[in-house]
């Protein structure tokens, strides 16, 4: 009897271990909660949203020098903040808000799990404290995704990825991905609102990609290269790789994993990875670091005509130089020199005997239009000297291009590349990139990534996908899409590349564009012959600020359509998009400030831009904020306006 007494004793204490109460957390707001069960079974968590269960049996986990760590709580810590900080590039608000509620379970094997949450979202990390350094052999990061729930996910079947593929949309119990992984974003459709997954505050550490797994989605990482091989000019790929997906210092800080959590509006206005991301700049001195417009070359072929231009057009010095009048006229800081300018794009101090470099920088010097080269990833790893160089050139900028990895290795070459630029006062676009996770607050020469389906995709650049960019791709941060085509036409229509290169949408949705696409280097992708044709959406463009005060999403439906309203100081921009499904949107302007009224001058769809996509009417109105806003769009289409 004492016996099974002592059973019955053990039994109970053994369970208890087991379902000990969960932790628990919620966002200030108390919309969102957390549930955290912590045991010898390992850790997992709930997710909430105004009362409702949305993602549930979560799983994390972390395994370290052959060794999967245990979960044994030793304590808990929590804390409140409410903070506020400035950006250096405020490509959506010059003041975001720092407001969150955080929990840290410290455990007694030498790490410690750190959770958060926002009123928009959710986010944990694990916090290391190992001697020397470590081997990261696995990290757990698996979703709990019903079944019926909608994916939208930007896939591939490999780690070297341009991120630059189409949306895809499945519903979750349908996606068994085989080869296919998505990369981040990931956005879930949970019916009564949006989850949207990322990373922030990554250093050092390879990208995740997402799959199929039995409960919905999990994590899966590259490893640590050991050798690679040059397949062509620009790429390379693995012939040996490490059991590991890190090897980095055993004391550190990992990403943060967050979901943000709420509506369309929540997802196009968040500034979860800037607030997860760390603030302090690395550069002492920010005054040289100007973000602006870039009048591109490579959309339109590097083609200008007409009868001011009585040369040759081309990757010349004239050419250029006529770019540098383009953008000085325009109030556009920056011309790009895209690929071809140099002999061979791994000689990146030879440039071709048409080019005078140093006559460009000096008529741009003069001009007040600053030049950026672009130049491959490989060039710049094997040359060193290159940032010395080129500051010496008296160039601005870097377009660096073709990364097209995502292991640990290539995570250092993005914060190595923007240190040493820094110090020789260089800006830097990534091209061929991965999607912003936060170096950007740290280094803010780091003025964009592309990673992204962009125009120079041509037909393959639809609205039906691009309406995708706000609540997903610009949604963790720049996005370098280069807008700004004078040719547009409908779907089915022939599509021309250069050098009369058109895009899908009508005129009205390019400029739109310029409103909603958010960077530190707003490019113009067409001709200035083009612009020079088209003086009223040029006048338009030029004005449009890069950075912003304010940002407000009026009325928005993921991937279909929105209404967003921005603000510089004391103007407003006001810009809508639609995808494939015309749209009749009345929209109140109850946000401006009382007693004041507003000059409009607004772009609007014509009424055969349906068919002729580059139909539009410019119209001038006076509102206030008793108005309603009534926007009629086509197919495809869209509105832009500026109220001052």
């Amino acid at each position: 009897m004492k016996k099974t007494l002592l059973l019955l004793v053990v039994l109970c204490v053994s369970l208890g271990a087991f379902a000990q109460k969960p932790y628990t957390l919620t966002s200030p707001d108390g919309q969102i909660k957390l549930s955290i069960q912590a045991s010898a079974a390992g850790m997992t968590y709930d997710v909430a949203y105004q009362g409702k269960e949305i993602l549930t049996g979560n799983k994390l986990g972390l395994t370290v020098n052959k060794k999967v760590l245990p979960v044994r709580v030793a304590g808990k810590k929590q804390r409140s903040a409410h903070q506020s900080f400035r950006p250096v590039v405020p490509i959506r608000f010059s003041q975001i808000e720092k407001d969150y509620n955080e929990l840290e379970l410290t455990m007694k094997d030498g790490y410690s799990v750190c959770w958060r949450a926002y009123n928009e979202g959710v986010a944990y990390r694990f916090k290391t404290r190992f001697k020397g350094e470590m081997e990261v052999d696995a990290e757990e990061l698996e979703l709990g995704v019903p079944a019926d729930y909608i994916l939208h996910l930007q896939q591939d079947d490999r780690f070297t990825s341009a991120y630059e593929n189409a949306y895809s949309h499945v519903k979750s119990g349908e996606w068994t991905s085989g080869k296919n992984m998505a990369c981040l974003p990931v956005l879930i459709d949970a019916g009564s609102c949006h989850v949207l997954v990322s990373e922030a505050d990554h250093y050092d550490y390879p990208r995740f990609f997402m799959i199929h797994s039995e409960a919905g989605l999990k994590a899966t990482f590259p490893k640590v290269w050991l050798k690679e091989r040059k397949t062509d000019d620009r790429h390379t790929l693995p012939v040996e790789e490490a059991e590991y997906i890190a090897k980095t210092a055993g004391t550190r800080n990992l990403p943060w994993r967050y979901m943000v959590i709420g509506d369309a509006a929540t997802l196009a206005e968040n500034t979860l990875c800037a607030n997860l991301s760390s603030d302090k700049c690395e550069i002492e001195d920010v005054s040289w670091i100007r973000p602006g417009k870039v009048s591109w070359d490579w959309w339109n072929g590097k083609m200008v005509y007409g009868p001011d231009v009585n040369f040759k057009s081309g990757i010349n010095t004239d050419t250029y130089k006529y770019y540098i009048d383009f953008a000085s006229k325009n109030n556009i800081e920056y011309i790009i020199l895209d690929e071809g300018w140099n002999v061979e794009v791994n000689r990146p101090f030879d440039v071709i005997p048409a080019l005078d470099i140093p006559e460009l920088v000096r008529y741009g010097k003069e001009k007040n239009v600053g030049l950026i080269l672009w130049v491959t990833w490989y060039a710049v790893r094997e040359h060193p000297e290159i940032f010395k160089t080129y500051s010496d050139w008296g160039v601005k900028g870097m377009k660096i291009d073709f990364m097209e990895r995502t292991d640990q290795e290539i995570s250092n070459f993005y914060e190595n590349t923007v240190r040493e630029a820094a110090k020789y006062h260089l800006l830097v676009d990534f091209h061929g990139a991965y999607t912003p996770a936060g170096l950007e607050y740290r280094y803010p020469n780091l003025l964009a990534y592309e990673g992204v389906r962009g125009m120079e995709q041509m037909e393959n650049c639809t609205p039906d996908n691009s309406l995708y960019f706000p609540f997903m791709r610009n949604a963790v941060g720049a996005m370098d899409y280069t807008p700004g085509a004078m040719l547009s036409v409908q779907p089915r229509y022939r599509v021309t590349g250069s050098p009369n290169a058109m895009s899908v949408g009508t005129r009205a949705y390019q400029l739109a564009l310029f409103i909603t696409c958010e960077t530190g280097t707003q490019m113009l992708a067409d001709s200035p012959t083009r612009y020079y044709k088209n003086p009223d959406c040029l006048e338009f463009i030029k004005h449009v600020p890069v950075l912003w005060d304010e940002t407000k999403v009026l009325d928005a439906k993921v991937g279909q359509y929105i209404v967003m309203a921005k603000r510089s100081g004391d103007k407003w921009y006001i810009a809508a998009e639609t995808n494939n499904n015309e749209r009749q949107l009345n929209v109140k302007l109850d946000f401006l400030p009382a007693g004041k009224k507003y000059h409009m001058t607004s772009f609007s769809d014509g009424p055969n831009s349906d068919y002729q996509a580059m139909d539009y009417r410019r119209n001038e109105s006076q509102v206030d904020p008793t108005a309603t806003l009534s926007i009629q769009m086509v197919r495809n289409g869209g509105f832009a306006a500026v109220l001052e």
